[in-house]
């Protein structure tokens, strides 16, 4: 792993060198005037890809285009420079050659010049991500694209069209210069237009790209130096889709970009098949293939102002992930349905699997009750839905996708070296491939777990429950298999999650991203998606930075009506959020000005099975009328005694000590406890094995 931003920043700092150095000579520059030139389409010079780049020139009085001459490498690009209202020049750089390219800007009636040296990827991939997964299935015929072929999976751009009906659903559309009679409208920037999207398809990062905008009649074509714009608010927002899953495909959906709430606002809306974890369960791939559209999406409509990031599950996932370790790519984020990361939601699943098998097949008499105590959620069936869901995602042949072909798969006896379908696999370029079993090393562990541990002090449970859970319910075999021995993880493994960041540590790009955390509340209908998850992370966020200042907590119920518009309120407080960010021009740090510039209303609370809202602060299992109507639970390792922050995957050991129990054990119970303890029992006053704040932002691999 090496700091992709770290070797930017000295490829910065010889370029503010050239600036300065390269300027005209005094007597031609008395007043000191100096050129300056940035990349605003990538995040830094070194990740252009696609071998072009939205350059902007300034300089300390407005630019007449016709005084400036700009040359990338031998090639004059000077033309594709027009002035905008804020003084500056604005130019599309096309034809860049893979490698460094340095783009040289000089003022032609004395006043200086400026060196940006640019460094171009494949519009392929990969950036930063490593290796590319091969064999890679392509899917752009699900797009409506043409077939590709493997591993680039390219295809042709198309461009289609649908349009709003006044019976508020959008229908196809052949020709965007004829508006239907049933055509409602849009208002955006003061102008009212007829409420048609374009939609356009293609290929980046080996994925399949969408972008959503509404089609200005009057410009029908994207133009990235356009000075106004009648039908985009200058903003995006980036949407992520659920699940987790191996890769080696290219996916046949987006995170969806056709979505009235955004278009009909004015924002451009932008995904990838690869912000779809069940597609690709790799966050670092995902931030790729986000910037990588981000980019492109720039490069044909402009500079954004801000950006905001959308999605439940899998979806809030990447957001929180990709705006800690690689942070510019959003700038605020709305997750739904939240877990931190898949590593952290990885051992509870194959508790869950674990558990319910022992429960299916134990001798003793378990009640239902019993049965939701030991597992720390709200009812047993949150661990089961976990188990029939996603615990599959740990196996190496359960969950393969339909679209990698049989023969391609492992099977342990005619195809060892086959495609292994483990979420682990999709992560082996940061986990490390083990040589003796040839899997991704493994981040699992439940070495000292007391399951069932705070049910058991409470009564719920037995001693004879407790210790007879302890005894069977045992761990994985390499393919992911239950096994009678209990899981132990390499240190490698623990080690590369931690520096990697894969265990979102919020200390890094979310200690000053806006966070809009909204939940509808399913603790209590058999359903993955429980509240705890919220608070984890809002305790990792007061863990890292002393508090939670940045993030607001929103919850509803399944019965919430869609008038209490809590979507729309999350999406129009993030955006009014982000726009004082945008004029705050003060000098403060980052995380200053997104806390002094949050808006005054936009505050914690909840949404009744009226639609009512009740304003409160939200606190983990705290009193208040939110946690009455929405109470939050925990997991299996938090009712084994693991911390809320719920990010010590393998726990320091400690000896038993009898005394720590709220029971009395028998001399029996305690020297079978004993056996499976050997080494110890679970100390979660301490960090965990391994445990580490991560290396720092935009690590390639």
């Amino acid at each position: 792993m090496r700091s992709l931003r770290a070797k930017t920043l000295l490829t910065i700092g010889v370029v503010v060198g050239m600036v300065l150095t390269l300027s005209a000579p005094a007597a031609a520059d008395p007043v000191g005037l100096v050129l300056k030139i940035e990349v605003v389409s990538s995040p830094f010079p070194n990740t252009v890809t696609g071998g072009d780049a939205l350059v902007r020139l300034t300089y300390p009085r407005p630019l007449n285009a016709d005084n400036v001459r700009v040359r990338a490498a031998s090639q004059d690009v000077s033309d594709a420079f027009v002035a905008q209202p804020d003084g500056s020049l604005l130019g599309l750089v096309t034809g860049l050659k893979e490698g460094r390219t340095a783009i040289v800007a000089q003022v032609r009636i004395g006043l200086g010049v400026a060196v940006l040296i640019v460094d171009n990827h494949p519009i392929t991939g990969p950036v930063f991500s490593g290796p590319q997964q091969q064999p890679f299935f392509c899917e752009t015929t699900a797009f409506g694209l043409d077939p590709a072929v493997q591993p680039n999976c390219a295809a042709p751009t198309k461009v289609s069209f649908v349009y709003r009906t006044i019976a508020n659903a959008f229908a196809p559309l052949a020709d965007p210069t004829q508006v239907p009679a049933n055509a409602t409208t849009a208002t955006v920037n003061g102008h009212t237009v007829p409420y048609i999207v374009r939609v356009e398809r293609g290929t980046i990062d080996r994925a399949v790209y969408e972008i959503a905008s509404l089609y200005d009649a009057t410009n029908p074509n994207p133009s990235p130096t356009r000075a106004t714009h009648d039908t985009w608010n200058g903003k995006l927002v980036y949407t992520f889709g659920g699940g987790c899953n191996v890769g080696y495909h290219q996916g046949a959906n987006t995170g969806g970009v056709i979505n009235d709430l955004f278009l009909s606002r004015g924002f451009v809306v932008a995904s990838s098949s690869l912000n779809v974890l069940d597609n690709n369960c790799s966050p670092v791939i995902s931030a790729e293939a986000a910037m990588m559209v981000k980019e492109h999406m720039i490069e044909e409509f402009g500079p954004v102002t801000h950006t905001i990031g959308w999605g439940a599950s899998g979806g809030a996932i990447q957001q929180y992930q990709i705006a800690d370790n690689y942070p510019g790519i959003l700038d605020g984020i709305v997750p739904q349905l939240a877990f931190p990361d898949p590593i952290t939601t990885g051992p509870t699943v194959g508790d869950c699997r674990l558990m319910n098998t022992y429960f299916t097949n134990s001798s003793l008499t378990w009640t239902a009750a019993q049965r939701t105590a030991a597992s720390g959620y709200g009812t047993f069936g949150n661990c089961v839905s976990w188990d029939r869901a996603f615990a599959s995602r740990g196996v190496a042949t359960e969950a393969c996708p339909p679209a990698i072909p049989v023969e391609f798969l492992y099977n342990p006896a005619t195809n060892p070296g086959g495609i292994k379908c483990t979420t682990a696999e999709q992560l082996v370029n940061v986990l490390g491939r083990d040589p003796q079993t040839g899997f991704a090393r493994s981040y699992i562990d439940n070495t000292g777990v007391q399951y069932g541990l705070s049910a058991l002090n409470s009564g719920a449970i037995s001693p004879e429950q407790f210790v007879d859970l302890n005894e069977k319910i045992g761990g994985h075999d390499v393919a992911g298999n239950p096994a009678s021995a209990r899981d132990v993880a390499d240190p490698k493994a623990l080690k590369r999650v931690y520096d990697s960041g894969l265990v979102t540590s919020f200390k890094e790009g979310l200690s000053h991203t806006p966070i809009i955390d909204l939940r509808t509340y399913t603790d209590l209908v058999n359903d993955i998606h429980t509240r705890f998850w919220s608070f984890t992370n809002r305790q990792r966020l007061i863990e890292a930075n002393g508090n939670a200042d940045n993030q607001v907590m929103l919850t509803s119920g399944l019965t919430t009506p869609a008038s209490a518009n809590v979507q729309g309120i999350a999406l129009d407080g993030m955006d009014a959020w982000l726009t004082a960010i945008d004029n705050d021009h003060g000098f403060a740090s980052d995380r200053t000005k997104v806390l002094r510039n949050k808006p005054a209303g936009l505050v914690d609370g909840c949404f009744t099975a009226t639609g009512a809202r009740i304003n409160e602060p939200q606190v983990y299992q705290a009193a208040g009328q939110c946690n009455t109507l929405y109470p939050a639970f925990a997991d299996t390792r938090m009712a084994a005694g693991a911390p809320l922050a719920d990010n010590i995957l393998k726990c320091q050991l400690t000896p038993i000590d009898w005394a720590s129990y709220a029971v009395t054990f028998t001399a029996d119970q305690q020297a079978r406890l004993q056996a499976v303890f050997s080494t110890g029992v679970c100390d979660y006053t301490t960090r965990g094995v391994g445990q580490s704040n991560p290396d720092g932002v935009w690590q390639s691999f």
